[in-house]
């Protein structure tokens, strides 16, 4: 693993056109092998979790699952509704819908209490995740009946209309999202190198690197599905990690020019950097992957996605930093040269002045004050930055969980405002508790007693409402009751009604019958059941990312006490960024500021996605500064020192890079989906608190009062010279 860097730069480095054609190929070549083969999207059995789940499954046995629907809604566009000419629009629907192949069954128009709105339903055939892709042609009926009722409100909502608006939504945010990201990106960029070609790299490299990773993601969804969820992680990671790792390479080889003063061969240059920042590259890589491969014990379907569209975009960018990028640094490397040589007016070999040109190396004076607490007042400024963490992480006392589920859609969706409409209109519709029951055909009587029963009871409960109804499926085995709560699913009503349900009606009604298998599934179940089950799993994927950040950290520095402190760095700065988180998106102070509307809690999949993903980014910043310190601990300097001159020398590099990933992650807080946004904003605050506040501030006071103790158990760190590097020339 140590000489697999500096053989991939050698070879790049002697054949760059060879390195780049093939790199050019294999994105070409992913790309087209996962066009091939498509994506292996997940259905909904994959999504199955807890009780939810498994009635679920049980419903599907008997094909009495809950096949999609869509409404449609006939109302005035003012005043009061002229109420034979609704009717008649509502039949001209009903009529339009049943003539098409994707309608299963059309229900006769139904008319709200306040006589205003008149809703037809329809019952799409074919699994409920697949709707939305033959959502269209009942779309195009609904606006085919408003043009031949011009004088009505004629619109459709249902599971299927806001998938797909949502899915567009995505799409146009994902958009804006690379609007903004690319060329922040790219002025970040030109600020950290000060030339555009140089600037241009990372980029370039990063974008290819995206581009092989969704082609190479559509062949491992035929492993692991994909969730819908792949191409957004492979965007916000892959940017990031990909113009990160492209900057400490960068960084090194510029540092290794101005070292040679012109006197060593591009080659040569890049192959001294390969040996230091390609081997930081290659651990922050790894450690990336395995922390993020954790996911996969939460067993979940969204977070195996997330992993491995995490895993994929990082191993192609290290492959990148590894083979194409050499070959690029050779190739600029050389057009300085014969640049300078024109300029020089001779055949003797030009000094490169890119060194001066430098904005990255160096302690400088801003870092060197910055640093100077750190090293001067180690206690206090350890201290004082800990305490800092601490009281940002205070609001975690109040941290709520909810799974977000359809009615946290943005309302910029025309779909979801039809939905609100239908909500109010026919308060029934708004949560369906399903209770399914699996027994011997012959209970089936004693089955169907007992469920009457308990549709019964709910009817004298407040927090229920309209007629239950029963259903047996063909062999007997399986019966479903269906009753309706007018609240929304993630409202406190509605999570009474099912803990009325589960806790007292079923175990007083169907429990007491022999050998049956009950269940509650719906939307508020699935909305209760989710975050329970990542909370289940939560201390096993925690615990285990906890082991892979220590066992990482120390096997590349070679100390347990590093181990340690890169453990308690991690969980330092991912709780302070889940207090910002919890602050700002549990409260509604800043809704206008943001952009969205607070549901009052957090999504139930954010505090985990933080964990896993800032682990391994940390690791980034923790390998590439502690290499710097343990560089010149090598050569002879005390690690008190070390400190200080490691951090300075890394420190305008660690900045640029955050700030490209504050970036990108900062970016999509400007989407519209509410969890999406709290992932971004989240990402971001732990980025910057990890980049200036532990590495600047933590990292540097913790090692400095440990010393020579920092690389426990080894006894004392050995010294070694720079290695030689031939200074080969490249035609």
């Amino acid at each position: 693993m140590r000489e697999l860097p500096v053989r991939a730069a050698r070879w790049s480095a002697l054949h760059p056109w060879r390195a780049i054609t093939g790199w050019l190929v294999f994105v070409v070549l992913c790309l087209g092998l996962g066009a091939a083969v498509g994506t292996h999207n997940a259905t909904t059995e994959d999504y199955r979790v807890g009780e939810a789940g498994r009635a679920e499954a049980m419903a599907s046995e008997g094909h009495l699952q809950h096949k999609p629907t869509e409404q449609v809604l006939v109302s005035a566009r003012s005043g009061a509704l002229d109420r034979p000419a609704a009717e008649a629009a509502a039949r001209d629907v009903a009529a339009r819908m049943a003539k098409l192949p994707e309608v299963e069954s059309v229900a006769a128009p139904h008319t709200a209490r306040n006589g205003q709105v008149i809703m037809v339903e329809v019952t799409m055939r074919g699994p409920e995740l697949e709707a939305r892709k033959h959502v269209d042609p009942l779309r195009a009926q609904t606006t085919a009946a408003q043009r031949s009722h011009p004088a009505l409100l004629v619109e459709e909502t249902g599971g299927p209309s806001i998938s797909k608006g949502v899915d567009a939504q995505r799409g146009d945010d994902l958009a804006l999202s690379e609007a903004i990201t690319l060329p922040a990106t790219l002025v970040t960029l030109l600020l950290a190198f000060g030339s555009l070609v140089m600037a241009t790299v990372p980029l370039l490299l990063a974008i290819s690197s995206i581009a092989a990773a969704m082609g190479l993601s559509m062949l491992a969804s035929h492993l692991l599905p994909d969730a819908g969820v792949g191409t957004n992680v492979i965007i916000l990671i892959g940017l990031a990690v990909g113009v990160d790792y492209t900057l400490f390479y960068l960084k090194r080889e510029r540092e290794e020019r101005a070292r040679s003063g012109g006197r060593l061969g591009p080659a040569a240059v890049v192959e001294l950097a390969a040996a230091t920042s390609g081997r930081a590259v290659v651990v922050s890589g790894l450690a990336v992957v395995v922390s993020t491969a954790t996911l996969y014990l939460a067993s979940d379907v969204i977070f195996s996605s997330l992993a491995t569209g995490t895993i994929v975009v990082v191993l192609v960018a290290v492959a990148s930093s590894l083979t194409v990028l050499p070959a690029l640094l050779v190739k600029t490397g050389q057009r300085a040269e014969r640049r300078a040589a024109r300029r020089a007016g001779g055949t003797r070999r030009p000094r490169i002045r890119g060194a001066r040109r430098m904005r990255m190396g160096g302690t400088g004076r801003v870092w060197a004050a910055l640093t100077r607490p750190a090293s001067n007042y180690p206690i206090l400024t350890l201290c004082v930055s800990v305490l800092l963490l601490l009281g940002l992480a205070a609001p975690l006392a109040g941290l709520k969980l909810v799974e977000m589920n359809r009615d946290t859609h943005s309302r910029a969706v025309p779909a979801m405002r039809t939905y609100d409409r239908l909500n109010a209109a026919f308060p029934e519709h708004r949560v369906l508790h399903q209770v399914v029951v699996r027994a011997r055909p012959d209970r089936a009587g004693e089955v169907a007693s007992a469920l009457r029963e308990l549709g019964r009871r709910t009817q004298t409960d407040p927090l229920f409402t309209g007629r239950p109804r029963l259903r047996t499926s063909d062999d007997h085995r399986i019966s479903v009751l269906e009753l309706s709560v007018p609240y929304l699913g993630n409202s406190d009503e509605a999570l009474r009604s099912l803990a009325h349900l589960r806790n007292g009606y079923l175990p007083a009604t169907v429990g007491r019958i022999p050998g049956a298998e009950a269940g509650v599934t719906g939307d508020v179940a699935r909305t209760a059941d989710y975050p329970a089950h990542q909370t289940a799993k939560l201390p096993l994927v925690i615990g285990a990312l906890l082991l892979v950040t220590f066992v990482m950290t120390t096997l590349a520095f070679r100390s347990v006490v590093l181990g340690l402190l890169g453990v308690v760095l991690n969980l330092l700065s991912a709780a302070g960024a889940l207090g910002l988180l919890v602050l700002v998106f549990q409260g509604t102070w800043a809704e206008a500021l943001l952009g969205f509307q607070s549901t009052g809690s957090i999504g139930s999949r954010v505090p985990l996605f933080l964990f896993v993903i800032l682990f391994g980014l940390s690791m980034d910043y923790q390998v590439f500064v502690v290499s710097r310190i343990r560089e010149a601990v090598l050569s002879g300097i005390p690690t008190r020192k070390a400190v200080v001159d490691g951090i300075g020398s890394s420190a305008a590099v660690v900045t640029s890079a955050a700030v490209v990933m504050v970036t990108v992650f900062a970016s999509f807080v400007f989407l519209h989906i509410i969890e999406m946004k709290q992932i971004g904003f989240v990402l971001a605050a732990a980025v910057l608190l990890d980049a200036f506040v532990i590495r600047i501030m933590v990292l540097p006071a913790a090692m400095t009062l440990l010393g020579e103790a920092s690389w426990w158990p080894s006894h004392g760190v050995p010294r070694t010279r720079r290695p030689a590097v031939a200074a080969v020339r490249v035609g």
